[in-house]
């Protein structure tokens, strides 16, 4: 199994980035898929989700900035994401989940700075 992230890179406040996330090695379409971040010195944190059925959900601090798709055609997800800021700076780690059964990738670093 494969989960392997790319788009990240350093950025000015207010643009916009977007970040893919390539899976391999699973049945793509039956797994839900989540975008996660960390920061440092900060736990972990659920970014933006879709399910299988395609439900999205967001954390609070994303809302109306970001957005998560996918392509079970491809077997890839995305997180768009605009209007950035500076404490949206983190690694950003693709996640897929399907019951207690969990993948991640290796995490794509977004470095929001002017």
């Amino acid at each position: 199994v494969q989960l392997v992230e790319s788009g990240g890179g350093l950025v000015q406040p207010g643009g916009s980035l977007r970040l893919s996330c390539a899976a391999s090695g699973i049945t793509f379409s039956i797994y839900d898929m989540n975008w996660y971040r960390q920061a440092a010195g900060n736990q972990r944190e659920l970014v933006a989700g879709i399910t299988r059925y395609k439900s999205t959900n967001y954390a609070g601090s994303v809302k109306g900035r970001f957005t998560i798709s996918r392509d079970n055609a491809k077997n890839m997800v995305y997180l768009q994401m605009n209007s950035l800021k500076p404490e949206d700076t983190a690694v950003y780690y693709c996640n897929s989940a399907l019951g207690a059964m969990g993948y991640w990738g290796q995490g794509t670093q977004v470095t929001v700075s002017s």
